[in-house]
């Protein structure tokens, strides 16, 4: 029984350590010079300055576009993932499977054209 647990103790030493040595290295070896320059907002390809009414207040309101281009972008990529072990399988797998993707990948089209349509994939 111990065995069994030991592993999985191991584990979960394994599974915290892999995040944890990055994050405190870096804490620890990353340059503490900060300056004006570096603690500015910045997002979006849009510096502070470029907005002179809003140097008044700290909240700063970008387009709503950029959101939704990344999250049109996540669903997408979400959705390789998706792909990838049926492309794997591809030859174990039979036609309805192939029947299966064949409908996924024409509702990930549908609703690509649906975003074109709207505009959404516009970065102006």
């Amino acid at each position: 029984m111990l065995d069994r647990f030991g592993l999985l103790g191991l584990f979960a030493i394994a599974a915290l350590t892999f995040p944890l040595v990055p994050i405190i290295g870096a804490l620890i070896l990353s340059p503490k010079k900060p300056s004006k320059a570096k603690m500015t907002t910045y997002e979006c390809g849009l510096e502070f300055e470029d907005f002179p009414e809003a140097a008044q207040q700290v909240w700063v309101q970008f387009r709503v576009q950029y959101y939704i281009y990344a999250l049109i972008f996540v669903v997408f990529d979400v959705e390789v993932v998706f792909l990838y072990p049926w492309a794997v399988a591809y030859n174990a797998l039979g036609l309805f499977a192939a029947v299966e993707m064949a409908i996924f990948i024409g509702i990930l089209v549908m609703a690509l054209a649906y975003a074109w349509r709207k505009g959404l994939l516009e970065w102006v």
